[in-house]
């Protein structure tokens, strides 16, 4: 391996931005909010539908920054316990992340099977893997997966249009790299650090 690719997959949860950013000066910053409202019928969520608290994120399953807060992620889940929904939406960013969509596909395939949650999980636990595409569909078989359908409607990129629904409600919503979380529906402009969420999660009671 490389030195830069060393560098790159450094897991230190910062992101991945899409344009480079100064920090607003306005004395009275306004974070901006969730556009798209969190439904049950279409968003993928874990934990309690009606928890009384919410972490959105927007992630792209090869960004390595996403790969560090996913771990956050987890201790978040941990320490909230039943008081916590958490939904993931996709944004791939597809001109520096050749995977990305690939993955974001694999995901909603094994979604459209009841397997999304293992999926979305197993994607970021073999970031490396994720040019071959035979490890999914090794995992697809571990999980019990109709694995045609779900090879068939990777091949023929049937839930690219839910992805990108996803991407455009991210960007109406002021998504401004990956990941980008939301903290019960205000951009989370901290760091993707499990102590932070919490605090922001705890503070918005």
């Amino acid at each position: 391996m490389s030195g830069t690719t060393t560098v790159a997959r450094k897991r230190t949860a910062r992101k991945t931005l899409l344009e480079p950013t100064s920090r607003e000066t306005a004395e009275k910053y306004q974070a901006p909010r969730l556009e798209i409202p969190v439904t049950a019928e279409r968003d993928h969520i874990e934990g309690p539908v009606n928890a009384s608290l919410t972490l959105v994120e927007y992630g792209d399953y090869q960004c390595p920054y996403c790969g560090a807060a996913y771990p956050e992620v987890k201790k978040v889940q941990k320490e909230l316990g039943s008081e916590l929904r958490f939904v993931f939406r996709n944004f791939p960013l597809t001109n520096m992340h050749e995977h990305a969509m690939n993955a974001a596909e694999t995901a909603e395939a094994a979604s459209a099977q009841g397997k999304f949650w293992p999926m979305h999980d197993f994607l970021y636990e073999h970031q490396a893997t994720l040019g071959d595409s035979s490890v999914a569909l090794g995992y697809a078989k571990k999980l019990g997966l109709d694995t045609q359908r779900f090879e068939r409607e990777v091949a023929q990129h049937m839930y690219q249009k839910r992805i990108k629904d996803d991407f455009m409600g991210g960007v109406r919503s002021g998504v401004n790299g990956t990941p980008t979380f939301y903290v019960n529906g205000v951009r989370h402009d901290e760091d993707a650090i499990a102590k932070a969420l919490i605090e922001a999660l705890s503070h918005t009671k």
